[in-house]
């Protein structure tokens, strides 16, 4: 089964029908599929197997428990007291489609699942699990995770790499750390891949926030600077945002740890950054 197909099939039984309150359930759903690309999961997978993913359960776990909780930071970032936004990923909001109530509701409920999903698993080593869950709380909380990272869009002024790094490397980095800690590999080690593959995506945000339509990117642009938030095309321009971006891709293709398929892995970074850009983007600014 390949990776995408053992995200998909974890966070369906994360999301089993149970005694919830229908449309509290059907709202999360609605947060969670259909998904986007799945590249935070397919992190946790890929450092998994290069530990040598000898207990695919955990790891499966772990992986569906990241989605989950990018979905609830999508259902906050998406409300009215931040984006206020009307779409997401070619589709309405949760909070436009089911209501604030729901939508707030309904990202309390992902965080608390991810939490739950890892610890119901079957996993073969139990001893592995509180591990994995230190990395990720660590990923989603203060100081450092994306409710900080949130949080810096509130502060008269900001750094942007210390904004881009909470916001959402450190979700990156949790992905990266945990898949390792379910194989039972050197959880420090992957540190560096997703800190510096998450900063890579957050500043093809920002160049696709400035640059693209609507309809490519599944959700409102120019938000950045409606907002006033920090981005890496206010700051480096947007010759100096695709540099930054190649910069962060070679580094964390250079940062994977001595494993089967290092030099794969390193060359699938490079490709998936490249496709985060977008296809407006001028020649000239490559």
């Amino acid at each position: 089964m390949d990776a995408i197909a053992r995200i998909e099939r974890s966070l369906t039984e994360a999301l089993q029908p149970g005694p919830t309150p229908p449309l509290l359930s059907l709202a999360m759903s609605h947060a969670v599929f259909p998904g986007g690309a799945r590249i935070r999961p397919r992190l946790c997978l890929a450092a998994a197997e290069a530990c040598g993913g000898d207990d695919p359960a955990l790891a499966d776990a772990t992986a569906a428990a990241i989605e989950l909780l990018h979905c609830a930071s999508l259902v906050h970032d998406d409300m009215p007291a931040f984006d206020d936004a009307a779409t997401r990923r070619g589709r309405l909001t949760v909070h436009k489609a089911y209501g604030e109530p729901l939508a707030l509701l309904a990202g309390d409920a992902l965080i608390v699942l991810a939490f739950q999903h890892v610890l119901r698993c079957p996993a073969a080593h139990r001893e592995r699990v509180a591990t994995v869950l230190g990395i990720v709380a660590e990923a989603v909380g203060t100081p450092l995770g994306i409710v900080a990272g949130q949080a810096w869009e509130c502060e008269p002024r900001v750094d942007v790499s210390a904004y881009h790094r909470a916001k959402t490397a450190a979700l990156f980095a949790g992905a990266s750390m945990a898949g390792a800690a379910a194989a039972g590999g050197p959880v420090e080690a992957w540190r560096a891949v997703g800190e510096r593959l998450g900063e890579a995506y957050q500043v093809a945000d920002d160049i696709a926030d400035a640059l693209a339509a609507a309809e490519e990117f599944g959700k409102p642009v120019g938000q950045d600077a409606a907002h006033g938030r920090p981005s890496a095309v206010r700051e480096l321009g947007l010759r100096g945002a695709v540099a930054r971006l190649e910069a962060l891709a070679d580094s964390a293709a250079a940062a994977v740890p001595a494993c089967p398929g290092r030099e794969q892995l390193g060359a699938l970074i490079r490709r998936e950054a490249r496709r985060l850009l977008p296809r407006s983007l001028p020649v000239t600014a490559t």
